[in-house]
This record gives structure tokens, C-alpha cells and sequence, in this order.
């Protein structure tokens, strides 16, 4: 982000640099110690006051016990103001056991934290969700949804079956499938789209030819044409490979950008959202062996470009 960006972020509200700090966890401690070690000049019973006055969030969402166990790489952010707690009714969540939960993330609602935006997040959410239940719970971060896209997003309830998911993630999944509608009606019925993807210093991904560049990642998309009509073709797509936007990327290649994709290309907007849906996550349990898969439902406003598309494709079982 350059100077003019956080200019007009702050002037929107959205962030403001001076009345936060944030500190990244480099080992498993407790949060008040932490925090002592953070501001030396500080009595304990001034840094202890931060957290009764709730002024102190891990990772964007806001916590007041002293004890909280926090885990390598939690980020703590530490605020000038009271960061407000929010009872959470109606989630869509997917999927709840000891372990994990998963919810159905809506389109235009951020993964995580971001440097513009620290409470709108599906992790604040959830996180606020589950200390409802009991205010020592804690949700970990496992992977990651796009902002605009919908979808199954799976949290970890504990930081060791985080740490087992992220460290064998690309041989432990076995499907991460998606609808996506794109712009133009595609021609073939299916493909199998492989390339090399590199980020540029605007953060943005494109196709690279160089394959034997170091930074270039390879990327697998399979796609199957489900229905057309003489605007938009609505895709089933399985990713092999988890890069950063791969899908939005890899089709705007062959000509046909995703709907809403103002990021990459510049496709019409009719339903006022990107329109990428994650709709099948499976993976075998690290542990276990145990193959879990979840399944978020089309969305409704898909079946305005695809009428009776939801009856067609069905409603997800639970599993």
C-alpha cells in the first residue's frame, strides 16, 4: 500500500496507523507476559488494564483473559480504543466437532485481518462465535478465501491440528472444487488449464512462459462447462494447485474472466459480486486418516444468470 492509499483508507475510516500497534507472536507463551514484553515501560498492572479495558486482539479478534495461550505466528494488536465484542446468531456454519469448524464464508467478507481492516473478518466472527461457548476457545487459521469469493472455509480449533493441516496441506486435500461464471460463453466443455503464475510489485498474479523462474509457481486448473447461455458459461472447476487467485488468473488467460473481476480484467458485474464460489473442501485427517468433505451450497443470486440451476446441481449432503 503507498502513501496516497492509506490516506484515503484513513480518511474512510478504515484504518488509522497511529492508534494501533501490532506484534507477531514468534513462540508459544501466554498473552500477558507477552504483552509485558512488549512495553517494558509499563507497570503490570497498566499492561493488565489493556486487556480488562478491551484493548488487545489476537489476530483481529478481541480478547480480555491474561492466560490466553497464544501460538507461533498469532499477531497481537494492541489499541488505543475499546475493541467491542459482538454476539454471533445465525453463522453459517457447515460443520462443528472438537477439532474443526467450517462455515459457509458470504462473498465480500475478508479470511482474515487485513492492514485496512481489522474486525469485519470471518475470523473475528467465528472467533467471537465460539467464545460465546466458553471465552478461552480459540480458532485457528488453516487456509484462506479471497475476499469476494464464497465458500468453505475450514478453522482449526487447536494450534497442533493447524500446524499437521498446513505442514502436508497439498497431500492431505483431496478435492477444493469451485462454480465459477465467467464472462463470454466458453467454448470448450472441458480442460485442463496448466501454467506458471508470478506476482508482480502491484501484488498482482499473471502467466509467465519463463517455467525455469524461480519465483514462478506451477498451476493446475481443471474445468468442466456445466451450463451456458449466450452471455456467461457457469464452470466446475477442481484446483490441483492452491496458488493466489489461480482460477480468476488462468481464465482470464484463455479470454474469459470471471464476472465481478474488476482485478484482474474488466468482465460485466450483473450480480454485484465476483463470481467464484468454493463449493467442495476434502482432505484426510493428518491423524486419523479419517476423509472429511464439506459442501457449500450454489448461491441463490447465481440462479438469476442460471435459472433453476440450484434445482439441476442439488443441494450439498452434509459429511
Amino acid at each position: 500500500m503507498n502513501k496516497n492509499d492509506k490516506k484515503r483508507d484513513i480518511k474512510k475510516g478504515k484504518v488509522n496507523p497511529n492508534s494501533i500497534k501490532e506484534f507477531k507472536v514468534k513462540e508459544e507463551c501466554e498473552l500477558l507476559p507477552f504483552l509485558i514484553s512488549k512495553y517494558p515501560h509499563l507497570s503490570r498492572n497498566n499492561v493488565k488494564s489493556l486487556l480488562s479495558n478491551h484493548q488487545v486482539a489476537v489476530d483481529g479478534a478481541p480478547v480480555s483473559q491474561f492466560n490466553l495461550k497464544l501460538a507461533k505466528d498469532d499477531v497481537v494488536i494492541v489499541s488505543k480504543r475499546r475493541i467491542a465484542k459482538h454476539e454471533r446468531k445465525n453463522l453459517p456454519i457447515i460443520f462443528e466437532n472438537d477439532e474443526f469448524i467450517v462455515i459457509n464464508k458470504p462473498s465480500g467478507l475478508l479470511s482474515v485481518a487485513s492492514d485496512n481492516e481489522k474486525g469485519r473478518t470471518a475470523y473475528r466472527m467465528v472467533t467471537d462465535f465460539v467464545q460465546q461457548q466458553n471465552k478461552h476457545n480459540r480458532i485457528y487459521v488453516v487456509h484462506r478465501l479471497d475476499e469476494d469469493t464464497s465458500g468453505v472455509l475450514l478453522f482449526a480449533k487447536n494450534p497442533n491440528i493447524r500446524d499437521e493441516l498446513q505442514k502436508n496441506w497439498s497431500e492431505i486435500v483431496k478435492s477444493r472444487r469451485y462454480y465459477a461464471i465467467t464472462d463470454g460463453v466458453v467454448a470448450k466443455d472441458n480442460d485442463i488449464l496448466v501454467n506458471y503464475l508470478k506476482e508482480n510489485s502491484l501484488n498482482l498474479m499473471y502467466v509467465t512462459k519463463n517455467s525455469k523462474d524461480k519465483d514462478a509457481k506451477k498451476c493446475i486448473t481443471e474445468y468442466k462447462v456445466l451450463k451456458r447461455n449466450d452471455k456467461y458459461s457457469l464452470l466446475d472447476i477442481n484446483i490441483e494447485t492452491g496458488r493466489k487467485n489461480q482460477i480468476r488468473v488462468q481464465l482470464g488467460n484463455i479470454g474469459y474472466f470471471v464476472i465481478g473481476d474488476d482485478k484482474y480484467g474488466e468482465p460485466s458485474d450483473p450480480l454485484k459480486r465476483l463470481g467464484l464460489h468454493s463449493y467442495e473442501l476434502s482432505f484426510i485427517h493428518p491423524v486419523s486418516g479419517k476423509l472429511y468433505k464439506f459442501k457449500a451450497p450454489i448461491p441463490i443470486e447465481f440462479e438469476k444468470l442460471f435459472v433453476n440451476i440450484i434445482k439441476q446441481i442439488g443441494k450439498p449432503k452434509r459429511k
